[in-house]
């Protein structure tokens, strides 16, 4: 099995794909790519800059993009609408997997009182595909569409660890930044202890006093997907992180039943 975004084949013919060239659609996507890993939205003039591309050339592309409502306008700049998460969320076994996760996502959040996220993979990083907000005033979420290095969060922890070996192993190709050996290494072992405990607890590597709690989502013998609660330690609260890592766990594990018994019926 190859890993998502890659195609099986030798490099002969991975070669002879890339001899058809579409100029205009390669310089679209181009953008797309470079927008997409911006955090504030960027004027005509910094696009050009940063792209090295001309301005003529870059404001028709961006014009176009903007008519199908890829890109976005606004006073500071253009920026990348969710319109492509949109239409990667059409495909069957992603609409599904969300639907299937929604009813118990939203019943999660109210239990424990912290909003919950459901990611998977994206190449070498997770993305945030569906999400639900807690009811209590204070709290902590994540935008859809975020992603960050696979590897470098609970989500991707979890992921990786109800992965089979082979397809760890290509994960770990992907890794990007790349892992020095020892570092690997000790990934691996905290992705076995994750394994073992069924489910993550590490405290944030981007947000202080946020611990990611993450359970896997199953499809067959693999995490289609991780749930987790970015949980927030506050001083008034009814439900404990242990209850909540319970519920968690509870939560992935009936999305996953649920999950196969929509599969079965397709």
């Amino acid at each position: 099995m190859t890993g998502e975004g890659r195609l099986a084949g030798d490099d002969s013919k991975q070669a002879k794909s890339t001899t058809y060239r579409a100029p205009a659609l390669e310089k679209g996507l181009e953008i797309l790519t470079f927008l997409a890993q911006q955090e504030d939205p960027l004027t005509l003039t910094a696009i050009v800059q940063q792209m090295g591309k001309s301005s003529g050339e870059l404001f028709r592309l961006l014009q176009v993009l903007q008519t199908h409502g890829f890109v976005a306008q606004s006073r500071e700049g253009y920026v990348l609408t969710p319109k492509l998460l949109q239409i990667g969320m059409e495909r069957p076994p992603l609409r599904n997997l969300v639907e299937v996760a929604l009813p118990a996502m939203r019943r999660l959040a109210n239990d424990t009182e912290q909003s919950c996220h459901l990611g998977l993979i994206s190449g070498s990083e997770m993305v945030v595909i569906a999400r639900m907000e807690s009811r209590q005033r204070l709290g902590f979420s994540v935008r859809l569409g975020y992603r960050q290095p696979l590897h470098l969060t609970g989500s991707g922890m979890v992921l990786y660890a109800f992965q089979p070996p082979a397809i760890q192993a290509e994960w770990e190709a992907s890794f990007s930044p790349r892992l020095s050996g020892s570092g690997l290494a000790d990934f691996r072992r905290r992705a076995s202890e994750v394994h073992a405990a069924g489910h993550a607890a590490l405290p944030s590597a981007f947000t202080n006093g946020i611990t990611d709690l993450s359970a896997p989502v199953m499809r067959g013998d693999r995490a289609a997907a991780a749930l987790t609660i970015p949980f927030v330690e506050m001083r008034t609260q009814s439900v404990s992180m242990a209850a909540a890592a319970t519920r968690l766990v509870e939560a992935a594990q009936a999305i996953s039943e649920s999950l196969t018994g929509s599969d079965s019926r397709v």
